[in-house]
């Protein structure tokens, strides 16, 4: 498979030595900086922005941002390293991190002019400026074009009006991509994308939601009352913003589908290694067929996911489009990602429920993966739509 994957792509399969010291600095940091504090942060439902501020010093907040804006100036591979690695240990981090470098920062690194790239890169890339990205609203999920919130041009100002729900970094974000409606409603020219940092009046965070999973990334209502933004902070052309956020949303499925991937893997893992030091009846739960043909089916699932992701994100290098490829790796790697730590879970039997053990908080995080920037029903209608239009 990596063969004909190798052909199609072009994309070398052997890991560089510039990804493994990557991987390695990153299993460090989680390592010492994130694990001893997985479960405490989950129980309170803590957004640790100082764990965010020590990944900036690492240049892991602007992974893909050139260096003459602050950033690493690595490419897609080192970034889906730089997520696996983080999820393994906490899916919460993995996700504010790939919210941040894939949403805010991909955004504006995308579409912005060079004024407005050395201005608001620079912070991010540093974790200075911690980002946000609003799309979706309560009533618009999946039907952004009939978003309600507004945005009227006043003068070299726009007074935005309405909210955002579900935005990862609601309250804390400093800075916050926000698409809005300029135009007619269920017009995609009728969407424009606008840049709003934290402290313009009228600009407010709302209901922090309490969730199942993924406790430690917040989640919050961003609220708009007669906002005033300068003209300045439009990104490219009024009318453009839906199909900019078309084009993030690419980019951002690679993200979910690497955070994916390292929930996977971190609960396949710890599931390994159970299996292994568990013994029932005199011998390792592993020797159990009913038990080796689950860990058989984790691993291969999880390989499968990683070359997905590998061919969208060596096709994103490339600048290729991979609308399909990031859909389905996406698709693909989100419901492995629910099948493994499922099957984590049972296979740690009664243990595997309980808090004391690792799998219980991937089985909660994985469902997010499923549903977070595109659900799994939506990618199938963009492959669908692909394939048979292409």
């Amino acid at each position: 498979m990596q063969d004909t994957l190798a052909q199609n792509t072009g994309y070398d399969f052997n890991v560089s030595e510039n990804q493994q010291m990557i991987r390695q600095m990153v299993k460090d940091f989680a390592e010492k900086n994130i694990r001893p504090h997985v479960m405490e942060w989950d129980e309170i439902q803590h957004f640790p922005v100082e764990v965010f501020k020590e990944l900036g010093k690492l240049g892991l907040m602007g992974v893909l941002v050139p260096e003459v804006y602050g950033g690493s100036g690595f490419g897609y591979q080192e970034y889906v390293d730089v997520i696996v690695e983080i999820s393994k240990v906490c899916g919460s981090i993995g996700l504010s991190l790939a919210a941040h470098n894939s949403l805010c920062t991909g955004h504006i690194m995308t579409f912005g002019t060079e004024e407005q790239k050395h201005r608001w890169l620079s912070k991010l890339s540093t974790a200075e400026w911690i980002g946000a990205w609003g799309l979706t609203e309560a009533n618009t999920g999946s039907d952004a074009l009939r978003m309600m919130t507004t945005a009227t041009l006043e003068g070299d100002h726009y007074v935005i009006n309405g909210s955002k729900n579900w935005i990862t970094h609601g309250k804390s974000g400093d800075v916050a991509v926000v698409m809005v409606r300029t135009g007619e409603k269920g017009d995609s020219k009728g969407i424009s994308a606008i840049v709003v940092e934290r402290g313009t009046p009228g600009f407010s965070a709302g209901k922090k939601e309490n969730k199942m999973g993924m406790r430690a990334s917040e989640t919050t209502e961003m609220i708009f009352d007669n906002c005033r933004v300068p003209v300045a902070n439009l990104l490219g052309n009024e009318g453009e913003g839906f199909k900019q956020a078309m084009k993030v949303l690419d980019g951002g499925r690679i993200s979910i589908a690497a955070l994916s991937l390292g929930i996977a893997k971190g609960a396949y893992e710890a599931a390994l290694d159970y299996a292994q030091e568990r013994h029932q009846f005199g011998q390792p739960i592993s020797n159990f067929q009913a038990i080796s043909f689950k860990l058989a089916d984790m691993a291969t699932e999880i390989e499968a996911a990683e070359l997905l992701i590998r061919q969208a994100a060596d096709m994103k290098n490339r600048g290729v489009k991979m609308t399909k490829e990031s859909a389905m790796a996406k698709y693909f790697a989100s419901e492995v990602s629910v099948r493994t730590a499922t099957e984590a879970v049972q296979i740690f039997g009664g243990y595997g429920y309980t808090k004391d053990f690792p799998v219980e908080k991937f089985y909660r995080d994985s469902k997010l993966c499923t549903i977070g920037e595109g659900t799994s029903e939506i990618q199938k209608i963009v492959i669908a739509r692909e394939i048979l239009n292409g």
